[in-house]
C-alpha cells in the first residue's frame, strides 16, 4: 500500500498535471483564464486576494527551500538545524496565516455573492476543497511538528524532503514516507491530488504571466477628425488620418 500511495499515485497525478495542461492549452485556449469576478464584487476581493496570493508566495518559497535544499547544504554554510527550523517557522507561520485568512475571505465572498457563486464551476469547487485541506494540513504540521512538538519533533528534512527528491530523480523510496507522521502523509497526498485537478480549473492562470507586455510595440493612436491641432507640428505617431 505504501508503494501505491507514495510512488504510483504521485506519478499518476503529475502525469495528469502535465498532460492536462497540454490538452487544456490546445483545446481550450479561450478558457485559459481566471474568469475574473472583480466586476461583481470588489471590496472583499481587494482584501482577500493580496493576502492569499502574497501568503502563497511565501508558502511556495518555503516548500521549495525545505524540499529541494538538502540539509548538508545548509550545514555547509553554517546554518544549524535549530536555526533553520526557527527561521522556517518564523517565515512559514506568517505566510501560512496570510494564506488562510485570504482564502477564508475569498471563499466567503464566492459563497455569499450570487454572481460570483454562479460563475464558479464544479471543478473549481473541487479545487478549492483540495487547496483548503492542503493549506490547513500544512499549518497543522508546522505548528504540531515545530512548536508543540507533540510526540517528539519530526524532522521532515530527513524524511519527506529526501523522499521528494528521490521521487523527482525517478528513484522513489516510499519507506521514507511510511515513517512520516500521518499529517505529513495526508499533506503530500492531498497536494498531489491538487496537482491532478489543477489543469481543469482556474489555476491555469498561474502560467499566464503577461511577459509579452515588456516587449510588445507601442500602440499608435491617430486622430480621425479634421479639427485644427494647433500651430505645433504633430509628434510622430499622431499624424491625422485622411
Amino acid at each position: 500500500m505504501t508503494e501505491f500511495l507514495f510512488v504510483v499515485v504521485p506519478y499518476v497525478c503529475l502525469t495528469t498535471f502535465v498532460v492536462g495542461h497540454v490538452w487544456r492549452y490546445r483545446y481550450d485556449k479561450f478558457g485559459w483564464t481566471t474568469r475574473s469576478s472583480q466586476l461583481y464584487e470588489n471590496r472583499l476581493l481587494r482584501i482577500g486576494s493580496p493576502l492569499f496570493h502574497f501568503g502563497m508566495l511565501g508558502v511556495v518559497g518555503g516548500h521549495v527551500i525545505g524540499l529541494l535544499v538538502p540539509e548538508s547544504w545548509t550545514d555547509a554554510v553554517g546554518i544549524s538545524e535549530h536555526t533553520y527550523h526557527v527561521l522556517a517557522v518564523a517565515g512559514g507561520l506568517p505566510a501560512g496565516a496570510m494564506a488562510v485568512v485570504g482564502m477564508v475571505i475569498l471563499l466567503y465572498r464566492r459563497r455569499t455573492v450570487g454572481p460570483v457563486f454562479s460563475a464558479t464551476t464544479v471543478m473549481d469547487k473541487v479545487m478549492y476543497a483540495f487547496l483548503a485541506v492542503v493549506i490547513v494540513l500544512g499549518m497543522w504540521n508546522t505548528v504540531m511538528g515545530s512548536i508543540l512538538t507533540v510526540g517528539g519533533e519530526y524532522d521532515y528534512r530527513e524524511g519527506v524532503s529526501v523522499w521528494f527528491r528521490s521521487f523527482l530523480a525517478f528513484q522513489p523510496d516510499a519507506s521514507l514516507m511510511a515513517d512520516a507522521p500521518l499529517g505529513f502523509q495526508l499533506h503530500a497526498l492531498v497536494a498531489f491530488g491538487l496537482f491532478a485537478v489543477w489543469p481543469f480549473t482556474r489555476l491555469v492562470h498561474v502560467f499566464s504571466a503577461p511577459v509579452g507586455y515588456l516587449t510588445r510595440p507601442y500602440i499608435v493612436y491617430r486622430s480621425r477628425d479634421d479639427v485644427q491641432l494647433g500651430s505645433h507640428r504633430p509628434r510622430r505617431g499622431w499624424d491625422r488620418v485622411g
